[in-house]
C-alpha cells in the first residue's frame, strides 16, 4: 500500500516537541522528507537526537520575520519546493483584560498569528499545485475562558486566516485547512505551573470535563493533520477539524 506522503517535502513549525514532534514522525512514516523548526535551544538539541534520520531540525523563531524569511530561503535552496506546510508553532499567554499586559499580547499575536501569516506568505512561491497547508488552531478560538484573551484572539484570527488563504490559493491548486485541538497531553501545562501537583490537578480537572474522560495524545492530533495534508482530504479546503474528545461538541 502506497504511503500517503510518499516523495513529499514537509515542513512542521514548532516540531521539536508535542504535536509537532508527533507530526514529524508520522509524516516521515508516510514517506515525506521532513523539516522541523523550534525556538528553545534545549528542545531543539533534544529533537536532533530523537529525529535523527527522520527530519532536519532547525532553530527558528516562529514570531521573528527575519528568521521566517531565512527559513524559507533555506527550504528553497535545499529542497526547491514545499508540498506540505504544517504551521503548528504557537505559544500560550494568559492574563486578564484589565490590567492589560501589552508585552504578552504582542508576543502571543506575533507567534500565533503574524508568524504563521508571514510563513505562509513566504511559502506560497514554493507550493506547487496539489500541495497542502495545515494550521494548528485551538478550540479556544470559539470559547471564552477567563484570562485567555490574547491566546483565544490569536487563534480566532488564525481560523479566519485559514478561510481567506483557502480562497486566495484555490486557483493555485493549494488546499488550506486547520486542525483544532482540545486539551492535549503535550507537557505544556507543566511549563506554566509551579509544581507537578498543580499541573496534575489542572489536567484532571480538564479530563473530567471531556466526554472521553482523558486528555488527547499528540499523535492523535498529528494523525488528523496527516489526513488534512494528504490526498485523503482532497475535496476539503477552508475547513477546521476539531480534535477535543467531544469537549465542545457533546
Amino acid at each position: 500500500m502506497a504511503r500517503r506522503l510518499e516523495g513529499k517535502i514537509a515542513l512542521v513549525t514548532g516540531g521539536t516537541s508535542g504535536i509537532g514532534l508527533a507530526a514529524a514522525k508520522v509524516f516521515h512514516d508516510e514517506g515525506a522528507r521532513v523539516i522541523v523548526t523550534g525556538t528553545n535551544p534545549v528542545t531543539v538539541e533534544k529533537a536532533k537526537l530523537e529525529l535523527a534520520g527522520v527530519a532536519e531540525v532547525l532553530r527558528s523563531d516562529a514570531g521573528d520575520s527575519a528568521q521566517i524569511k531565512e527559513l524559507f530561503e533555506h527550504v528553497k535552496s535545499t529542497y526547491g519546493r514545499l508540498d506540505v506546510l504544517f504551521l503548528n508553532a504557537g505559544m500560550l499567554g494568559y492574563g486578564p483584560i484589565a490590567p492589560a499586559d501589552e508585552a504578552t499580547i504582542d508576543r502571543v499575536l506575533s507567534v500565533n498569528f503574524k508568524g504563521p501569516w508571514l510563513a505562509l506568505s513566504a511559502a506560497v512561491p514554493l507550493l506547487p499545485r496539489g500541495s497542502t497547508v495545515v494550521f494548528n488552531t485551538s478550540i479556544t478560538n470559539e470559547m471564552g475562558g477567563p484570562t485567555t484573551g490574547a491566546y483565544a484572539a490569536s487563534k480566532a484570527a488564525l481560523r479566519s486566516l485559514v478561510r481567506v488563504a483557502a480562497a486566495e490559493l484555490a486557483d493555485k491548486g493549494v488546499r488550506v485547512n486547520a486542525v483544532s485541538p482540545g486539551p492535549t497531553d503535550t507537557g505544556i501545562i507543566g511549563k506554566h505551573t509551579a509544581t507537578k501537583a498543580e499541573a496534575t490537578s489542572i489536567e484532571e480537572g480538564l479530563a473530567s470535563r471531556i466526554p472521553l474522560r482523558r486528555l488527547g495524545r499528540p499523535d492523535e492530533v498529528a494523525r488528523v493533520a496527516l489526513f488534512l495534508a494528504s490526498d485523503e482530504s482532497s475535496f476539503m479546503t477552508g475547513e477546521e477539524v476539531v480534535v477535543d474528545g467531544g469537549l465542545t461538541r457533546v
